[in-house]
């Protein structure tokens, strides 16, 4: 039996009350859904001495529409109520699919989209049971300085495996983070640094309170896909995120992000889309172009379960076939 460590626990209901917490303890972790915090403990992969929940606080919950036409999501909202929001699957298509594969059912229904977006890295040499990573002899990322993936390296390689990442970069999103005295914004896309150990640029005592979405131009299209060993419940071996505009059929602008590679989200190039009509030849050819540049621009370590070598052969395909399903022509792969 794994059982946890001994820790604090704060419950307050308001965003001031936990800020106040965090700051109380410099060791302090907030607790969204648990669903991947709560296993990290059980293997002393994390070691809080205070656990901040978050759960009851209203003015983290639920999804509205600004004035503006920005989306609001609060951090607390569920990823299932996210998949499943009206405005959510006409605005942010592309956020709806990727929540709405994460991990299970169950799992969706405690997660939450902030917990996600602010996921740990994962590793094949870390997210194991304590006496597992002792037995190794540890690894650079906990209480070791020895890098199992990359014979020799100095950098923890360690992947982002969080799926509403890129599907949140391809929009546009941008996250508010609150602390003691004061509020930032920050995109998605500047939230992220290449260090596997901790790949996101947040300041101690910060929390993410909302995500905003802005108001997506005509011809707005998206989709997600995911490679998974199962249909169900696992963390991906790669996410394809596709963001097109495409009014009256021609592309105007396009965007793709794949994330469990690294440590942080990719961008793929998409130089050559803008211009072609969805269903025409020039459409298809550009579509294949694509897909072999980010072959050569993504290149999978042996960091996550999965062959590396089959998921590189995968990047081409899962990156024609999800284009193809923003364009409408087709379903996203799921498996």
């Amino acid at each position: 039996m794994l059982r946890l460590p001994q820790f604090g626990v704060a419950t307050p209901d308001t965003i001031e009350g936990a800020l106040a917490a965090l700051a109380s303890s410099k060791n302090a972790h907030v607790v969204a859904g648990g669903t991947d915090l709560v296993p990290n403990m059980k293997h002393r992969i994390v070691e809080p001495e205070l656990v901040v929940s978050l759960e009851n606080i209203a003015a983290l919950k639920g999804v509205r529409l600004d004035d503006d036409g920005t989306l609001v999501i609060g951090a607390m909202t569920r990823l299932d109520a996210v998949a499943n929001h009206p405005l959510v699957i006409e605005r942010a298509p592309v956020l709806a699919q990727a929540a709405g594969i994460v991990a299970s059912p169950q799992i969706r229904r405690m997660g939450t989209l902030g917990g996600n977006v602010m996921l740990d890295t994962r590793c094949r040499y870390i997210n194991q049971t304590h006496f597992w990573r002792k037995s190794l002899g540890w690894c650079l990322k906990k209480d070791g300085t020895v890098c199992h993936v990359i014979a020799g390296g100095q950098k923890c390689v360690a992947a982002a495996s969080n799926d509403t990442a890129p599907a949140l970069m391809t929009l546009g999103a941008e996250l508010v983070l609150r602390k003691q005295g004061g509020e930032r914004r920050v995109l998605v896309d500047q939230l992220w640094q290449v260090d596997g150990i901790y790949n996101k640029k947040v300041e101690a005592g910060e929390l993410l309170t909302h995500v905003r979405i802005p108001k997506q131009n005509e011809g707005h299209r998206g989709a997600y896909g995911k490679l998974r060993e199962r249909g169900s419940f696992d963390f991906p071996q790669l996410g394809i995120a596709v963001r097109l505009e495409a009014p009256k059929n021609v592309i105007a602008a396009a965007d793709i992000v794949v994330v469990a590679l690294q440590a942080r989200p990719l961008r793929v190039k998409t130089d050559g889309l803008a211009g072609t009509t969805i269903g025409e030849a020039s459409f298809e050819a550009a579509v294949k172009a694509v897909a072999e540049r980010a072959h050569k621009q993504c290149h999978p370590v042996p960091n996550i379960p999965g062959d590396p070598d089959y998921r590189r052969a995968m990047v081409p395909v899962y990156v024609k076939r999800t284009l193809l399903a923003a364009a409408g022509l087709g379903e996203a792969p799921r498996t």
